[in-house]
């Protein structure tokens, strides 16, 4: 299924070359809207690397998303760290008894747990980004669906450029006594592959 419709608006200028299936349209292809109406080839080059840009700029928004979690969860973890170091008891404080202090240090010392709850600036950052992110996944996804062959290679590239450069896998190997080797998450990228689009998963 195809149909066209006359670009600009005016109703006497070239009609936008439309269609719900696979296409190569180049001259006269519109995207979005009447507006964004191709008539010259370097239009539609630039619209290519545009696409490209906008796919980028995509996963350097997750990657953007990923860092302020981390950070303000890095943040919150070491102001914790810092009260429970200055909250430990001097040596001075140790019982005088030999007895008492010996069964004082065997004794196991329970798991204390902190929740963290993000303040309403931080909240309204992330929700910023998310908003951000969100909006930009669908609008590519719309221009997904004109079917164009171009600029959905133009897609491809795009999201190949932007996960080679924005989400690096990185990882901690931390080696204990015993030779054993563990992987640990290096925390600011990702462990695999995310949803393809945010609408999805």
């Amino acid at each position: 299924m195809s149909h066209s419709g006359h670009g600009g608006g005016m109703g006497d200028g070239p009609a936008c070359k439309i269609s719900m299936l696979w296409n190569w349209y180049t001259i006269d292809a519109c995207f979005l809207s009447s507006s964004w109406h191709i008539t010259t080839n370097g239009a539609f080059a630039a619209t290519c690397i545009g696409v490209i840009l906008m796919v980028i700029l995509l996963e350097a928004l997750r990657r953007i998303g990923k860092e302020y979690d981390e950070h303000i969860q890095r943040d919150f973890a070491a102001r914790v760290a810092l009260i429970a170091n200055g909250g430990l008891a001097p040596s001075s404080a140790a019982p005088s008894c030999p007895g008492a202090a010996s069964s004082s240090s065997n004794e196991a010392v329970a798991p204390q747990t902190v929740t963290f709850r993000a303040s309403p600036l931080q909240q309204l950052i992330r929700s910023l980004i998310h908003t951000a992110t969100f909006g930009l996944a669908y609008i590519i996804m719309l221009l997904a669906m004109y079917y164009n062959g171009y600029v959905i290679i133009s897609i491809l590239i795009g999201a190949l450029l932007g996960k080679f450069l924005c989400d690096w896998m990185t990882r901690t190997v931390v080696i204990g006594a015993d030779g054993t080797a563990a992987v640990k998450n290096g925390g600011l990228v990702g462990g695999g592959i995310d949803e393809p689009t945010v609408c999805c998963g």
